[in-house]
């Protein structure tokens, strides 16, 4: 009899132990994941912030190559200006639906790698 209570309680300790095993590797797979998203989510903010003066000192320099072309400084920005325009409204019609599925599926694929 006194085996039997041994076995009982050797193994709910072996249960106990378990379970704190299983919630400290879920807390440690949590913050692994967390951290690669996040360090992912880092590199590609540098990266789109380095594209973002690339093309806005492309834009200045078009800008006023065009300005000088026109004879007038604000125009070249006017048809900078109206070529942006012309590709967010482009953008917004044919590309919104691909933009937003590649958003989704690099958010879904990061979360469950």
């Amino acid at each position: 009899m006194e085996d039997i209570g041994k076995n009982i309680e050797t193994l709910i300790e072996e249960a106990v132990a378990y379970g704190k095993t299983t919630v400290e590797l879920a807390k440690l797979k949590a913050i692994d994941k967390i951290s690669g998203i996040a360090a992912s989510l880092i590199s590609k903010i540098l990266i789109g912030s380095i594209l973002f003066f690339i093309v806005l000192f492309l834009s200045l320099g078009l800008a006023f190559w065009l300005g000088n072309v026109f004879g007038r400084v604000y125009l070249g920005f006017l048809a900078v200006a109206g070529i942006y325009s012309v590709l967010a409204i482009l953008v917004h019609f044919f590309l919104s639906k691909w933009f937003k599925n590649l958003i989704c599926n690099y958010i879904i694929k990061n979360a469950l790698d």
